[in-house]
């Protein structure tokens, strides 16, 4: 028998995980969510697993793009997971304009100053209960700088130094 929803939501909480966030670009314009749920599937090719809640504001940009861009925050950068989580009522476009946003191959905006960004095509896309899980090809990497990382535990914000 499964266990219960919260019962599982309480016990991931006790995960820690990279604050995210993830964004696309291209024809249909511009979008992005904040994201723990960020893995690598293989190096060869280079894919990575992102699940987004199919809540998300820009859901329908992702699949119209193709493209996406897991830009991994540093610990400066706690606000910026909130705009794009959706706490400060800043939707769409308007997210943009905080941070410094430029493309890097694919289109989709990649971070300036995140500890990483992962910029790929979509391959895949599957619907698992209340989540999309998306698979990508990563076609370019830019690494930033050495600050420490921004942490989700216990529902909190943590950093941790390299």
């Amino acid at each position: 028998m499964p266990i219960e929803r919260k019962e599982f939501r309480d016990a991931m909480a006790r995960l820690p995980a990279a604050v995210n966030i993830i964004t696309t670009g291209g024809p249909a314009g511009r979008g992005g969510f904040t994201a723990s749920a960020v893995c690598s599937v293989t190096d060869s090719p280079a894919t990575l697993l992102v699940c987004m809640n199919r809540t998300v504001s820009s859901a329908e940009l992702f699949r119209a793009n193709g493209t996406l861009c897991v830009n991994t925050l540093c610990g400066s950068q706690e606000e910026l997971s909130g705009i794009f989580a959706g706490a400060t009522g800043v939707d769409g476009e308007a997210r943009f304009e905080f941070g410094t946003w430029s493309p890097i191959v694919t289109g989709a905006p990649a971070l300036e100053g995140c500890l990483v960004a992962f910029d790929a095509r979509i391959t895949d896309m599957i619907e698992k209960g209340t989540h999309v899980v998306i698979f990508a090809e990563v076609e370019a990497v830019r690494i930033g700088g050495a600050d420490p990382a921004l942490l989700y535990f216990a529902r909190n914000y943590r950093q941790v130094a390299a």
